[in-house]
């Protein structure tokens, strides 16, 4: 199996874990503002998507989504607490 960019993201390391306290900041001052989480999350993934797309192409993009039911179901995005 092709490895692709997405392989390799890593909560631990620096640069990605300040990438993640953002987006996790910036979700909960959207709720905050009163929008839901729901449609927040929505956003922020369609503008997540149309990022990858830019910098990776749609066909490396469609292979991280290919690779997501089986990361889901394994619980790799379940966390303790909810927004």
């Amino acid at each position: 199996m092709t490895q692709t960019p997405f392989d390799s993201f890593d909560e631990t390391h620096g640069e990605h874990q300040a990438a993640l306290a953002y987006v996790t900041e910036a979700f909960a001052e959207a709720i905050l503002a009163g929008i839901e989480s729901d449609s927040f999350a929505q956003a922020a993934l369609m503008a997540s998507l149309r990022e990858l797309v830019a910098t990776y192409g749609e066909e490396a993009v469609v292979k991280l989504a290919e690779a997501l039911p089986g990361k889901i179901r394994a619980g790799e995005f379940t966390c303790a607490s909810r927004h």
